[in-house]
């Protein structure tokens, strides 16, 4: 898979922005804040539908558009090559203004001119984005990993944001019930529909991030093993908030080191179980308002050595298992979905050494297409130079410095 052509209009710092793409690495040089990292962020929203920068799409929206009165829009148009199919896809992001001083977004996605619901764009289009600022997903809360676990898998799995979107609203008409037993009373059996409705879509969900997890496990724990000449094993370890393993009466809960088997798992059985658990904690959800388990309390955590990389890992080992686990979501994207995604890498090269550098470049040069950012285009071998199209970015325009431009 890979851009054949981009345009983008009033998107972050980029006024008006139309270019074509070639099928290989496109390196992109410029100082910071002069809109390198914004230009991954626009070919990312494209296969996302939102922005890997914030959770507020109206923020993407060029902020001298968007301050004035009138109608402000901002438009991502992408021709994009998959296998033998070309396509068209288009994000537009509207802010109408409303009342006398407010605004509201509005979303539309258009793909091959057809209009479409966000949630049957995603995953058309593929991108596995790296930023240093990643690091939260490793050191952050668990809502960060979250966060990059459905994100990764919406572009995989056609049917995951819709039941995403679902299990939210279940769970928050679930916890309105239950905030609403708690202060006035009344028939607790009023739960069992949204009990019913929250273990469906949860289990699926559950399902889904088990297998995921696994085999990101594998890819990355692969990759890590190299990126560190085998001096680091890296384990993803899969913690649900409602676990479907069964545990033996008495059984001491196991360390987070201890590999922890779910693949055997029927999404039958994890739904049965699901309820079964809502319904023995009903007592105590109602005294505390709020449904005490499900995806949404999910944790994922990354451990090197059985050292929990989040608690205790130094910023190197954080870098390199960060980059370990995009590499294996690149691996895990093209197995699931027979394409190689595109590859968005921002200053990547800022913090390896030598060595990895080299790894790293000779992989990238195996895919069908890789924009990278740099501020310095020294840190790139010649010879790596010589086969890459090289990109000016400045001041939200973009100048193609290769020979045959």
């Amino acid at each position: 898979m890979y851009l054949n052509h981009l345009s983008i209009t009033n998107f972050r710092n980029f006024a008006r922005l139309d270019i074509d793409i070639p099928r290989r690495v496109i390196l992109l040089v410029g100082d910071n804040a002069q809109g390198k990292t914004s230009l991954l962020e626009a070919v990312y929203f494209l296969a996302a539908c939102t922005s890997f920068q914030t959770n507020v799409d109206r923020q993407v929206v060029n902020f001298l558009e968007a301050k004035g009165d009138s109608l402000a829009v901002a438009r991502l148009v992408a021709e994009f090559q998959k296998g033998n199919s070309r396509h068209r896809l288009e994000v537009r992001l509207i802010l109408e203004p409303i009342g006398s001083n407010g605004k509201r977004l509005r979303k539309e996605v258009l793909v091959d001119g057809v209009k479409k619901p966000v949630n049957e764009a995603i995953g058309l289009f593929n991108a596995v984005v790296f930023v240093p600022q990643m690091s939260q997903i490793i050191e952050g809360r668990p809502e960060e990993r979250r966060r990059y676990l459905d994100l990764a898998l919406a572009q995989v799995i056609p049917a995951y944001t819709r039941t995403l979107s679902e299990y939210g609203q279940a769970l928050s008409q679930r916890n309105a019930l239950l905030k609403l037993l708690n202060e006035r009373g009344g028939d607790v059996d009023q739960l069992f529909v949204w009990d019913e409705t929250l273990s469906r879509l949860g289990s699926e969900i559950i399902l889904w991030r088990i297998r995921a997890v696994q085999e990101l496990e594998r890819f990355a724990g692969r990759t890590h093993h190299r990126l560190t000449n085998g001096s680091e094993i890296l384990r993803l370890a899969y913690q649900p908030s409602y676990d479907p393993l069964p545990k033996p009466e008495g059984q001491i809960p196991m360390e987070l080191d201890t590999p922890v088997d779910r693949s055997n798992l029927k999404l039958e059985e994890i739904q049965i179980g699901f309820t079964e658990r809502l319904n023995q904690l009903r007592q105590e959800e109602i005294a505390r308002g709020v449904t005490t388990i499900g995806p949404q309390r999910d944790e994922i955590r990354l451990l090197a050595n059985g050292l929990d990389l989040g608690d205790y890992g130094s910023r190197g080992q954080i870098r390199t298992a960060l980059l370990s686990l995009k590499l294996a979501e690149v691996e895990w994207m093209k197995e699931r979905t027979g394409h190689w995604p595109v590859i968005l890498f921002d200053e990547v090269m800022a913090e390896l050494d030598l060595q990895r550098r080299s790894d790293l470049l000779a992989y990238l040069e195996e895919s069908e297409q890789v924009l990278l950012t740099a501020t310095d285009v020294n840190m790139f071998a010649p010879g790596f130079i010589e086969q890459a199209a090289v990109w000016d970015v400045q001041a939200g325009t973009v100048k193609n410095r290769s020979p045959e431009a």
